[in-house]
């Protein structure tokens, strides 16, 4: 890229690759930012990273047997009635 621009700065813009030559690494640049942009996004907010739901840790909770089953069911009660609202 240097190159070319001492080339143009030596010759003038009607030799060479005229006035397009920085639209193409700007193009790359810009491809890379937004890949790695999307994929990031993606990641936190996709399939990627899953958060769960109260309801799925409390069921967790229960099957490895931390909680009883009055307490999983009075819990889930409560889980599911602030939901409602």
């Amino acid at each position: 890229m240097l190159i070319t621009a001492a080339e143009l700065l030596a010759h003038g813009w009607e030799h060479g690759h005229g006035g397009w030559w920085p639209i193409f690494p700007l193009f790359w640049v810009l491809f890379w930012g937004v890949l790695i942009f999307t994929l990031f996004r993606f990641r936190r907010a996709g399939r990627w990273h899953h958060r769960h739901s109260a309801e799925e840790i409390l069921a967790e909770t229960y099957a490895r047997g931390d909680i009883s089953v009055e307490e999983y069911r009075e819990r889930l009660s409560v889980l599911r009635e602030r939901g409602s609202r």
